[in-house]
């Protein structure tokens, strides 16, 4: 990561150093934060958020289903978002506003403490690698699986909850794979440590039902979206790990991993080890739109300048 010139921090663009934490601070001890990530693409007519009000609608139920006020009003998060990639000058860049609480009581009932906001915005590449959506990337099924329901609230975007995101990274890294994915509590696919899955198998996208653990991810509803547009068929249903194996195609989704096709599961080479045609058909469709090659016409974009 490389750090940008300011970052908004309750209110303040402030020096990127100078935007700090007291260690006290519940989040830091207990993962009380809700946060989003969110890109902004460079097109003909300068950088444009992509799907802003849904990241910032988001961002509030996340909020509301942990308890935790936003100590501003959406129009302030929004234009504090615009002014940080200005502030920037970012041509396009990553996201992440968060808010968290902060120091006030070591209790687990934490509402008594202020909550605070940030939002940093950084330059970012590929997140699975450089060639990860032409060359497609090397994925294994953890052994950690995904939060039962009535454990943790799988559709809220919550810090604490990322442990077991980390766990998946840091066992999917030692065994040699790019990233990994979860099962859920009844052994069918979940999602990634930080996407959505989606298989293609007989011209028929299936992706995981919300009721799966997943996150409700932005990217996955344009993805489903886009797939209407182009005439296919998707399905949202329990994923029997097998069928990962003998997909004809297997791709990723998400802000960070955009649309990134997986070329093989646990040794096991998906098709024909490339790029299939369907994700490359949907993949061409998401850039066309978020690169501002065709017109805005589901209205994704915001742009920075505007």
């Amino acid at each position: 990561m490389q750090k940008s010139d300011k970052i908004w921090f309750d209110g303040q663009l402030v020096p990127w150093d100078q935007a700090t934490v007291h260690v006290a601070a519940h989040a830091l001890h207990y993962g009380s934060s809700v946060f989003e990530g969110i890109r902004a693409y460079e097109s003909p007519n300068g950088p444009a958020v992509f799907c802003l009000e849904e990241h910032l609608d988001r961002l509030w139920s996340s909020c509301k289903i942990y308890r935790m006020e936003v100590p501003y009003t959406r129009q302030v998060i929004r234009q504090a978002i615009l002014d940080t990639i200005r502030a920037n000058g970012h041509k396009s860049c990553y996201i992440r506003p968060i808010v968290f609480r902060g120091w006030g009581t070591f209790s687990l009932d934490a509402r008594s403490c202020p909550t605070h906001v940030s939002i940093l915005t950084i330059e970012m590449g590929k997140y699975l690698g450089p060639d990860a959506l032409e060359k497609g990337v090397d994925v294994g099924v953890s052994s950690w699986r995904r939060m039962a329901p009535s454990t943790y609230p799988a559709a809220a975007k919550i810090g604490g909850q990322y442990v077991n995101s980390q766990f998946i990274a840091m066992e999917i890294a030692n065994h040699g794979y790019t990233e990994g994915i979860a099962l859920d509590i009844n052994g069918y696919v979940s999602e990634g440590s930080g996407e959505n899955v989606f298989l293609v198998r007989g011209g028929r996208l299936l992706t995981p039902p919300l009721a799966g653990s997943i996150l409700d991810g932005i990217t996955r509803r344009c993805v489903i979206t886009l797939a209407g547009e182009l005439g296919l068929e998707v399905r949202e249903e329990p994923i029997p790990r097998e069928l990962l194996y003998i997909a004809d195609e297997v791709f990723f989704t998400g802000t960070a991993a955009e649309i990134t096709p997986i070329r093989s599961v646990d040794g096991i080479v998906v098709g024909n080890g490339q790029r299939g045609p369907i994700t490359t058909r949907l993949m061409e469709a998401f850039f066309d739109v978020v690169e501002g090659r065709v017109p805005d016409r589901h209205h994704w974009l915001t742009p920075v300048s505007g």
